[in-house]
């Protein structure tokens, strides 16, 4: 019986937009002696952080099985993404239409009893990373990654053997096998992917490639992980809206009308073709709850309820539009405008109330979804709030912002506290 050969497959991808400019890297290693035997990146266009991740994966059992096609494998993929790990081991269903091709890819290169998975921290996942973000950057240049000039390796921790398990092969034969065997695969393999082996000749780069000074301010690369990423969807039209009434949550909790219905339908269509949201969360007021029912299902995806994205409750100007606001309560109304710590007439919310329990809300939201993108289906208040926030601007800020129904802006928070703001009120998916 012949020796099976052990291996590790260290795959990630990255998005710089998701969607946006995407990038893949993997890197198949030899599990006996901790040796990197190939390298493989691809600057693959626009496309989102999942589909950039199994792009790595398909590509890292690619360049496993081009080193060694003769011989048994087995094969350990490690990586940080949680998604493609408990999909492709099947602890989670994968509904996303997008991710099921991919997956069948992955699944097909190599039997699958010869292929484990196994999660491991984005610290522990270097040189995939470095790779991915080399590939990303020639992309951004006009060009694809090229192996002789990445130093992604050098980034990487030091790695340990794995536990002998009693068949290590022969690591120094089998990198030697390894040229010949990937010079065939590098115009053979459908996923485009660009190698290079380690066959351990001095390959690598003088010290003055790596000593540079280092870069800092608008030329820094901080490694800050991905962001949680929040889609604002706006809810659909009610009958109230196109009256410009007040509508806040404490009124009549109206529901979506037959054009509100056709615009959560687009917004759904929408999502679904793009292939970026991964969660959804929605008020608890029915007009989103009915917009976000209608992407959920189209996407195969539940939906979290947060009471913080509900929208101001405008007391006892519910129902009324500005006009009959002003001509009832006219300086309630003025004094309100003026004064962010006032309340509407009746008990309603202040706009410092409102912004207190949305950013609470946020700071939820983005501890339990770093590095996700998810669906926020809400209202106008809470989503100006939120990019206000953001961009801390003051409180007179939103009423410069134009927010239609079904709109969608986008803003991004970061591991170290920062926000972007990507889009705002963007109604190109309604035309």
């Amino acid at each position: 019986m012949s020796a099976v050969r052990r291996l590790v497959v260290e795959a990630d991808g990255g998005s710089r937009g998701n969607p946006g400019p995407a990038g893949y890297g993997a890197v198949v290693i030899d599990a006996a002696t901790g040796e990197t035997l190939a390298e493989a990146a691809e600057y693959i266009g626009v496309a989102t952080n999942n589909v950039a991740e199994y792009r790595g994966l398909i590509a890292g059992l690619t360049a496993a099985k081009a080193l060694f096609p003769d011989e048994a494998l087995d094969v350990r993929v490690r990586m940080d993404s949680k998604l493609v790990v408990e999909q492709m081991s099947g602890r989670w269903k994968i509904k996303h239409p997008d991710m099921k091709p991919l997956a069948a890819r992955a699944t097909a290169i190599l039997p699958p009893s010869s292929v484990t998975y196994e999660w491991i921290p984005r610290a522990q996942n270097k040189h995939a990373d470095r790779l991915a973000n080399e590939a990303m950057d020639a992309g951004r240049d006009g060009r694809q990654w090229e192996a002789s000039a990445s130093t992604a390796e050098l980034d990487a921790p030091a790695r340990t053997p794995l536990p002998d398990r009693g068949q290590p092969g022969d690591a120094a034969a089998g990198a030697a096998k390894a040229r010949a065997a990937l010079v065939a695969a590098r115009g053979a393999a459908d996923t485009g992917t660009l190698f290079e082996v380690n066959t351990g000749a001095s390959e690598e780069p003088e010290p003055t490639d790596v000593t540079a000074a280092p870069q800092v301010g608008w030329a820094a690369a901080p490694d800050l992980g991905a962001p949680a990423t929040f889609v604002l969807l706006r809810h659909g039209e009610t009958l109230l809206t196109p009256e410009k009434r007040f509508s806040g949550s404490g009124g009549t909790d109206p529901e979506l009308s037959a054009i509100g219905r056709d615009q959560a339908a687009r917004a759904a269509a929408h999502f679904a073709a793009l292939g970026t949201v991964q969660e959804i969360v929605s008020s608890p007021l029915r007009r989103c709850r009915e917009t976000a029912a209608a992407v959920a299902d189209r996407l195969g995806l539940d939906i979290r309820i947060e009471d913080g994205l509900r929208e101001t409750d405008f007391g006892a100007w519910e129902g009324l539009t500005f006009g009959e606001v002003r001509e009832r309560y006219g300086d309630d109304l003025t004094t309100w405008l003026a004064d962010p710590e006032t309340a509407p007439t009746g008990g309603g919310e202040s706009f410092a109330e409102v912004a207190e329990r949305v950013a609470a809300a946020r700071d939820r939201l983005t501890a339990r979804y770093a590095g996700r993108t998810v669906l926020l289906v809400t209202h106008v208040t809470p989503i100006k709030t939120l990019v206000r926030l953001a961009l801390e601007a003051p409180a007179k800020a939103m009423f410069r912002m134009e927010l239609s129904a079904a709109s969608i802006s986008t803003v991004a928070y970061y591991g170290d506290g920062n926000a972007s703001v990507r889009l705002l009120n963007d109604t190109s998916h309604l035309r």
